[in-house]
Order: C-alpha cells, then structure tokens, then sequence
C-alpha cells in the first residue's frame, strides 16, 4: 500500500488526509502542536457552526474524525525531508518513507529583528543548511535558533564546515547539544561584514568571526521543508500549480503556506484537492 506523509495537523493537513485514507492509502499526520488556530478562541464565519466554535474545538473534531477513518497520528517536530526510496521524512525522534508528501504547517516564522539580517540575506545569511552548506565547506558558520530545528541544522553542516557555533539570541537552548557544537546565548547586536557577512557582534561587545549564519529559529516551516528538497519557493510561500502539486514530483502543499487568503475554508479547499491529487498521482505510480 503506498504511505502519504503530512506534515501539520491543522485544516489543510486534516482535510488532505480525509481524502486520501479514503482512497485506501496509508495515512500518517505529523504535528507538534495546533498551531496558530489554538489562538481563535471563536470563529464565526465558518460554515455549518450555529454558534460560534473555538480554534481547538476545531483541531479536537477533525482529528477525532480522521482517526475515525484510521488516520494515524504522531506528535513529533518535522525537521527536514531528504530523498530516500521515495520521499524520506525526518523527526526530532526518527523517520518516516513516504511515496508523497503534503505540506500544511501554515505560514513561516517571523524573522527576528538583528540588524544586518535582512541585508546579508543571499550574502552569507541562509535559512537552508542542506541547500546553502556546501558553499562554507571547511568555515566557521553559526545557526541562528535554540530549538530542535536549529540543532538540526547544526548537525546537517557539521560534516561539511570547519566547525558550528548556535546562537541563542538571549534564549535558552535544548540541552541534549552535542560537545563538538559550540552555543553562545548572548543577545546578538548585530550581523557584521562589507558584501558579505564576516561576523556577528554581541551586545556584550564580543564578537564572532563566520562565514555564514544559518537562520533556524522555532519549528521548521513548510517553506523550510520545501527547500530543502528544492521546491520553488516565493519568499515564505510555497509554489505550487492547480492541482497543489510544487516543482517536486510527490510533493504537495496547502493551507496558508501556498499564501493567498489565509482562512480555514481556503485551507479546507486545498488540503481537499491536495489529498485527492496525491490519490491520482500515487495510482498513477502504481499503474491502477
């Protein structure tokens, strides 16, 4: 039985997956938590609710009837996807093959406020250490974050550059940080340099000499998981055709990562057509 992925629980990720557990395809949801819905505390402009309905009363119900239908569930952070057999999806705690993928963890992080971030951005600033780390191979680089997501990143370079450094900004990091990367958790002045960054100043007055910094700050977005692999991305949107499909075959995206208008019945609609077209594609695949 060919296995779709989806990344995100959400309305996109929940109603893609009513579709193709209806087709008769294995069917996992990948999500940390309920997102930015768990901050409607009441939505009234979705249809069929006579009164009004809270953003986790809304999570509670579609994940309740998806597993109704046999969806399973994990409750794990995504922190990449890389090519295996088909599409292979990596957690915080292990991996997952899948014949396709669907994107739908909504909108990407906010970019934190350092000065110079935002104009080295291409210059040595990168939010994609499998994309970007070959470019830095023997340097010193540093990763922006202090979350699951960053040491990720972290450990993607470190077979690849001269050595890591993550960077807190003032935050505390997880703990399990292998000793071979280094962590400072000063707040960060600024990101330093002429056409390229060349350092990072703190507000302590130290400094830290780098070729590149890696920007992996909270979860990994759709739009980080799709680079990864390659997909067109439009600043924090996924590109995607009619039929939800990116420029990579198995890959799909829907729910406010596509941009656009972003409510529920708009994530509703593509997660829908999302999950229907990977239906298509997987038998297809399989000429059924």
């Amino acid at each position: 039985m060919s296995k779709v992925v989806i990344v995100g629980n959400g309305p996109a990720g929940i109603s893609a997956a009513l579709y193709t557990k209806r087709s008769g395809l294995d069917t996992v949801i990948i999500g940390k938590d309920n997102g930015a819905l768990h901050k409607a505390h009441k939505i009234e402009n979705y249809y069929g609710f006579e009164e009004p309905v809270s953003g986790d009363q809304l999570i509670h119900n579609g994940i309740e009837q998806a597993k109704r239908l046999g969806v399973s569930f994990e409750q794990d952070e995504v922190v990449g996807i890389e090519y295996g057999k088909g599409l292979l999806v990596k957690t915080t705690t292990g991996e997952e093959e899948a014949d396709a993928v669907i994107l739908a963890t909504g909108t990407g992080r906010t970019t934190p406020k350092i000065a110079g971030l935002k104009e080295f951005e291409g210059k040595g600033i990168s939010y994609c250490a499998t994309c970007d780390g070959f470019f830095h191979r023997g340097k010193d680089v540093a990763v922006l974050g202090h979350s699951e997501y960053a040491l990720a990143e972290a450990k993607a370079l470190l077979p690849i550059v001269g050595s890591v450094t993550i960077v807190t900004n003032g935050a505390t990091p997880i703990e399990k940080i292998p000793a071979e990367i280094k962590v400072i958790t000063t707040k960060i002045e600024k990101i330093q340099g002429d056409d390229f960054v060349e350092s990072i100043e703190f507000v302590d007055g130290s400094t830290l000499a780098i070729s590149g910094l890696f920007v992996a700050v909270g979860v990994a977005g759709s739009s980080d998981l799709a680079k990864k692999l390659g997909a067109s991305v439009d600043g924090k949107k996924i590109v995607v055709n009619e039929n939800m499909q990116t420029n990579i075959p198995g890959l799909y995206a829907a729910g406010d990562c596509t941009g656009g208008m972003l409510q529920i019945s708009k994530s509703v609609y593509e997660g829908a057509k999302a999950g229907s077209q990977v239906s298509k594609y997987l038998r297809k695949q399989a000429n059924i």
